[in-house]
């Protein structure tokens, strides 16, 4: 009375081998090179809008990080060539505080010490020069 079925359930437990896998390390590392990736962005357009020293160190802090998180792949970098104007640079100091705080949210919870200190680091500097921007 009843035709049998003759498909897979679409309730069936997928099978593990279905898609890959990846350990709770792995998705931090990746977490944590995007953020450290994502904060070499807004230091290069920093560096393009005002240049000096401890940016540069920064960037290539912060770029040696992004190469060993990736395996050795170095992160892209583009030249940033935008108008300088005051609130710009206190957005992007403020912006590049909040990401150094998410990628040491990440570095803290990964025990990666060396990235928790240079996101540390960072924040600390970017919270400065966003109070010396903003002062001016």
């Amino acid at each position: 009375m009843y035709e049998p079925i003759r498909t897979k359930s679409v309730h069936a437990m997928a099978d593990p081998g279905d898609f890959p896998h990846r350990s709770r390390e792995e998705e931090l590392d990746i977490q944590l090179a995007a953020h450290l990736a994502a904060l070499l962005a807004v230091t290069d357009e920093l560096r393009a809008l005002a240049p000096s020293l401890d940016l540069d160190d920064a960037a290539e802090q912060l770029s040696s990080e992004v190469a060993r998180l990736r395996g050795g792949l170095a992160p892209v970098r583009s030249a940033v060539v935008t108008a300088i104007h005051e609130p710009h640079l206190t957005a992007l100091h403020q912006r590049a505080h909040a990401l150094a705080g998410r990628a040491l949210v990440v570095a803290a919870s990964r025990a990666d010490t060396a990235a928790a200190i240079l996101a540390a680091r960072r924040m600390d500097a970017h919270a400065g020069a966003a109070r010396l921007v903003g002062a001016i």
